[in-house]
């Protein structure tokens, strides 16, 4: 007969899911698009699991790839899930959501451009 026990097992984490601060995914993923950088060793390093470092890298990096207008754009802050993109027109700096639609994103910068 099987018996199971309602106990927590041996080296099983204390909590099921840690929390990181958004400060601290944006300067682990910085450190991880470094040229040369190895993302296992920053992630052992850290104390997370590469998989994780991996994840919010890639986020990132497809992030980048939303902006499709001309000047200069790139990703201020990025974490699981969600990243934030810069993009600056002349003196005029425009924040926004990786998710927000493309046909939005574009009324806005025309908008700021025949400001």
């Amino acid at each position: 007969m099987i018996e199971a026990v309602a106990d927590r097992l041996e080296g099983a984490p204390r909590q099921l899911r840690r929390r990181w601060s958004d400060e601290f995914k944006a300067r682990a993923v910085a450190e991880a698009l470094e040229p040369g950088a190895s993302v296992s060793a920053i992630a052992h390093r850290l104390g997370i699991h590469p998989s994780q470092l991996f994840g919010w890298r890639r986020a990132v990096l497809n992030a980048r790839k939303v902006s499709t207008e001309p000047g200069r754009c790139e990703v201020v802050a990025a974490y699981a899930g969600e990243a934030v993109i810069e993009v600056v027109i002349g003196d005029v700096i425009v924040r926004a959501r990786a998710d927000v639609s493309e046909a939005h994103l574009q009324r806005v910068i025309r908008a700021v451009r025949s400001a």
